[in-house]
């Protein structure tokens, strides 16, 4: 595929051209799309382990005396409730309440966080939390330059880890809590550890410095083949994050949705101290409810939706698929779509107009998938 001759490359994009990965374009980065079969790499993810570069995702450190008092006024989750050691899945709202970005903060002091914003918005957020930040005693710094981020997901992304950490550290691996984060020593180097995930599988993100990068990424594919553990891009780490529900920016979040219509309202807390950019739109909001919502669909035919397909009910054009495909793991076709709300619950049945041809979709809970326990 073409890739604009402006995009970035990650430090680890030899190490993807030595695998033989083909490249696309994603939010301004040349990233890998496959490496063989991307069905191949989505039920490696849910069967063993898959080794993806997230090097693209920015790294923005905020220090200082206020910091939680300032990520409260700029974010719309409440952080200063978060642990040191534990992370927050959070919004960057305008205030309008349109979302600027989704993004997980990790507490790593009591005057310290490192706030993750997705590829194609890191500027941006860089840019807005340094804005929001006049009047507080704090530094907002964007590192993501000089980090790189590799993440190991699937049910033997613990086994595949212990390889590699010294027996001094492994409970410390094992114990680690979803959503929690622990510096570690993995391979000889030093990383933040977090175990979070985008695919619906148990898995960890590996922070580093750039200068470790590429020894980290070998030294887990070596220690990962023998439970599996294969490379994997962008289009199986697409299907698997769709599996299990979970909304992509540019998708199913832009700066025209808000957090209750993408089903995200939990995330806001009008209970904290601080008043928050964006709150009192989305109080109002919340108080008429919502003309649409995000809900999840299942094919009750072959034919899978796209993003941009139309949604019909009763003879009219009642709402827009997100995220569509085949889902490798469920052996039907599953989408995301924003449908008016009188559509929205589980069980109700609708059209999707695909390429011209009507295709019935019966709404459903989501996740799509949840991994077994």
């Amino acid at each position: 595929m073409t890739v604009s001759t402006t995009s970035r490359h990650t430090v680890l994009h030899e190490e993807h051209a030595a695998l033989g990965a083909s490249f696309t374009d994603f939010g301004g980065w040349v990233m890998p799309l496959k490496y063989g079969s991307e069905l191949a790499e989505h039920h490696a993810v849910r069967n063993a382990a898959g080794l993806f570069d997230l090097s693209h995702m920015g790294e923005i450190r905020v220090t200082g005396a206020q910091a939680a008092a300032f990520l409260n006024t700029a974010l719309v989750g409440n952080l200063t409730a978060v642990a040191v050691g534990r992370a927050k899945y959070s919004l960057l709202c305008t205030a309008q309440g349109g979302i600027i970005d989704d993004l997980i903060s990790y507490r790593l002091g009591d005057d310290e966080y490192l706030v993750v914003p997705n590829a194609g918005n890191a500027g941006l957020v860089a840019q807005t939390l340094q804005e929001r930040a006049a009047g507080f005693d704090v530094t907002v710094v964007d590192e993501s330059d000089r980090t790189s981020l590799v993440a190991v997901q699937g049910p033997a992304a613990e086994a595949v880890l212990l390889e590699l950490i010294p027996a001094a550290e492994q409970e410390q691996v094992t114990s680690l809590r979803y959503y929690a984060f622990a510096g570690a020593t993995v391979a000889g180097t030093s990383v933040l550890l977090a175990r979070t995930g985008y695919t619906g599988e148990d898995g960890f993100e590996l922070y580093v410095a750039n200068a470790d990068a590429a020894p980290l990424w070998a030294a887990l594919l070596e220690a990962g083949e023998q439970h599996g553990l294969i490379p994997c891009g962008l289009a199986s780490r697409d299907s698997l994050r769709l599996e299990a529900g979970m909304p992509l920016y540019g998708q199913e979040l832009t700066l025209d949705t808000e957090p209750f219509s993408a089903g995200l309202g939990p995330v806001v807390s009008f209970t904290k101290d601080e008043d928050f950019t964006g709150r009192e739109a989305l109080q109002a909001l919340k108080a008429t409810g919502t003309l649409r919502r995000l809900v999840g669909m299942k094919g009750l035919g072959r034919r899978a939706a796209r993003p941009g397909y139309p949604v019909v009910a009763d003879g009219r054009h009642v709402g827009e698929v997100t995220s569509g495909a085949p889902s490798p793991t469920l052996g039907h076709p599953i989408a995301l779509a924003y449908v008016e709300t009188a559509f929205a619950e589980p069980g109700s049945t609708v059209t999707i107009d695909v390429r011209g041809k009507p295709e019935p979709f019966e709404v459903v809970a989501l996740p799509f998938y949840r991994r077994p326990q």
